[in-house]
């Protein structure tokens, strides 16, 4: 499937007549030419340069977690994809998007599967009653989650960890490294053109525009939004800016999905972040059973919905689901925040019945 996918934009690029170049690209340095970036023996000159070269998994200071790495009991989100057998028992260091992702996969293909996370949640910064919901809908299906614990070790066939001053051992086949990912900056020779860094990250503005005058950065290696859909439209902006056309990035507009089952999708703030920012918000929390298909599909579902509205303007700030299509529903809300749309103003649209999507009407009409 990746060799397809990659594959297939490989030809778009072509189709388009972007010449592709495979090889490590470094910055040299500019001149009254331009950019000048080498590849091997060659140099290409550009009058812009757009910095795109990602991200890679973080690798935390835990002992033997090198020898783990290179010997192959432990691995990060790559090197899982080249497992030919599901190993019995999986241990997840990381209860973020990916760590859980994959534990969900795990999970359903037989392992034996526990997450130890720092923080006494998991799913980040997703909304805390969904995140809540999530776990316990893993919790019945025997995933272990071990929260507010410290990996410290990790010997082969076991991962050692600290939880209440007190350290335990828990045992695994194959471990995931999973605590998050860091812009790939190192060795490019951004240094060579005076490119601002901030915390490991390429600082940009809302047009995609580093310190230096035609010089973008777009995706992972500027650190604001780790996702490949919010890259896509990041490097159109890039390229808008370049163009001369007016166009900027909105994060709060940009949706995330955790694909798990049930999947969870997220859009704009929580309570938590617009108490944070200050915003007086209305809220509405219903269940996904007020969905007929989601009640036909999911028996004994406890899937929500929360939607949050800006009190003042009454203009769409935040939706939070978990259940059932909910990935395919999230960018029906980005669209109607990207148009800043206001509750009368959702009103008027016609959901098709019946549809999971139907629970943003319900809500809605609440307002």
């Amino acid at each position: 499937m990746v060799r397809t996918l990659v594959a297939g934009v490989k030809m778009q690029l072509k189709q388009v007549g972007v010449t592709i170049i495979d090889g490590i690209g470094y910055i040299e340095g500019k001149d009254e030419q331009g950019f000048k970036v080498s590849v091997e023996d060659n140099v290409y000159v550009g009058r812009n340069l757009l910095i795109a070269t990602g991200s890679e998994a973080f690798i935390p200071p835990i002992g033997g977690i090198d020898d783990a790495l290179n010997e192959g009991y432990a691995l990060t989100n790559r090197e899982i994809f080249d497992l030919k057998e599901v190993p019995k028992s999986f241990v997840v260091i990381g209860g973020g998007a990916v760590g859980l992702e994959m534990a969900s996969y795990f999970n359903s293909a037989g392992s034996n599967v526990v997450v130890i996370e720092m923080l006494d949640h998991i799913a980040g910064n997703t909304d805390r009653d969904i995140s809540n919901i999530l776990m316990k809908n893993y919790q019945k299906k025997g995933v272990e989650f071990i929260l507010s614990s410290k990996v410290v070790g990790i010997d082969r066939g076991k991962v050692i960890y600290e939880k209440e001053g007190k350290t335990f051992e828990i045992e695994a086949e194959k471990i995931l490294v999973s605590v998050g990912r860091r812009p790939f900056i190192q060795g490019l020779g951004i240094e060579n053109i005076g490119v601002q860094v901030d915390n490991d990250a390429i600082v940009v503005d809302k047009h995609g525009r580093t310190n230096i005058p035609r010089v973008y950065a777009a995706g992972d290696v500027n650190g604001h939004l780790m996702l490949a859909h919010a890259a896509y439209r990041e490097a159109e902006v890039c390229i808008n800016d370049i163009l001369g056309k007016d166009d900027i990035m909105r994060y709060n507009t940009v949706s995330s999905v955790i694909y798990t089952n049930p999947e969870v999708a997220v859009v704009g703030e929580t309570e938590e972040s617009a108490i944070q920012k200050g915003i007086e918000y209305d809220i509405v929390e219903l269940p996904m059973n007020y969905s007929g298909r989601y009640v036909a599909e999911n028996e004994r579902g406890d899937g929500i919905c929360k939607i949050l509205v800006e009190k003042e303007h009454k203009k769409l700030i935040g939706v939070h689901m978990i259940g059932s299509y909910v990935s395919e529903i999230i960018y029906g809300a980005a669209a109607m925040m990207e148009a800043e749309m206001g509750v009368e103003d959702i009103k008027k649209i016609v959901f098709p019945h019946p549809t999971v999507s139907e629970i943003l009407r319900e809500g809605i009409f609440r307002f």
